[in-house]
């Protein structure tokens, strides 16, 4: 099965802590192996801060401060240095690819020079780094029922607050928190 657009959602058994109770957004997922954004650790820097640090130069003056509010995702270990901006609408960009009907992910820094303006995409979040998985290795950690997978839904990414989106994503497929064990086990 190709989970490209799907979630990947953290068992409570995951051992990792860099994964303990996360979302996963996979952007895509083939023979060769799978990469996705984590879409709910945010790290201590909202949007603003790291453009400022990374001196985006503007054309166009600010004129929604507000989304630039918003914190920096962990997207992931790999490359923790390399941005990513998951957004919604078909904006495109030097460097986006069009993963569904509603989202696209931009690697170039052309997107970043517009943030906070009204030529902003319709909804965005900016992850640093990406999770990455070689071939075969993500279908192992399913078989070893670290992770639960449903389609994705762009509301849990925009509409949901951070800290909800991992029991968000358990309630779509219809599971409460409350009710996974951390104990690992087969029939």
């Amino acid at each position: 099965m190709n989970f490209k657009n799907h979630f990947l959602v953290a068992m409570p058994s995951m051992l990792d802590d860099r994964f303990k109770h996360s979302v996963i957004y996979v952007c895509e997922h083939n023979e060769d192996g799978a990469m996705g954004l984590v879409i709910n650790q945010p790290i201590d820097i909202s949007v603003a801060n790291m453009l400022e640090q990374i001196e985006v130069e503007r054309e166009i003056h600010v004129t929604h401060p507000v989304s630039l509010d918003q914190p920096v995702l962990f997207g992931g270990p790999v490359s923790e240095d390399r941005g990513f901006v998951l957004h919604k609408n078909r904006q495109e960009f030097g460097s986006s690819i069009q993963l569904s009907d509603a989202l696209t992910v931009t690697t170039s820094k052309d997107i970043l020079s517009i943030l906070g303006t009204n030529d902003e995409p319709e909804q965005f979040i900016v992850a640093l780094g990406y999770s990455g998985w070689d071939a075969g290795q993500l279908e192992q950690e399913l078989a070893e029922n670290s992770w639960l997978t449903i389609e994705a839904d762009p509301t849990v990414i925009f509409d949901t607050p951070i800290n909800e989106r991992w029991e968000k994503a358990l309630k779509q497929l219809g599971i409460s928190a409350l009710n996974l064990s951390s104990d690992i086990g087969h029939a």
